[in-house]
């Protein structure tokens, strides 16, 4: 196994790429996701919206960067658009999707949340793997 380095700039991109595809995404499904959030629209918006959109870019950061070094381990081979799809394939199944589905069922979330957050973190670890394997090391 290698390290073939992480390209910031790549991180920056896909941590963007995936930030406005997020905020797409939950805007088309804004009514459904309120309702499978099973809170009132109201409690959702209280506080506003500043606070949720810099953890979220953060966090986004935070995922481009991470998966960007578990492509660079995979070696320079795997730093393609494949390899960057297949990687984030790997972290939703194994990472995103057992941890949402730990926590949401402690919190006793209804099924459609799961999945409405659910196919958006495969939107993200896909988008941002192909942005990440197209951009190189």
């Amino acid at each position: 196994m290698e390290f073939a380095g992480i390209n910031y700039l790549a991180v920056v991109a896909a941590a963007l790429a995936s930030f406005f595809f997020g905020f797409g995404y939950y805007s088309l499904l804004a009514k459904a996701w309120v309702t499978a959030t099973g809170r009132p629209e109201a409690e959702l918006k209280a506080g506003g919206m500043a606070k949720p959109m810099i953890i979220t870019i953060i966090s986004q950061l935070f995922v481009a960067f991470f998966l960007a070094g578990i492509l660079g381990h995979l070696g320079a081979k795997m730093m393609t658009v494949q390899g960057g799809l297949i990687t984030g394939a790997f972290v939703w199944l194994g990472f995103s999707m057992t941890t949402i589905a730990m926590n949401y069922a402690w919190q006793r979330a209804k099924l459609g949340l799961y999945i409405i957050d659910g196919v958006h973190w495969l939107g993200v670890l896909l988008l941002q793997g192909a942005v990440i394997g197209v951009m190189g090391v």
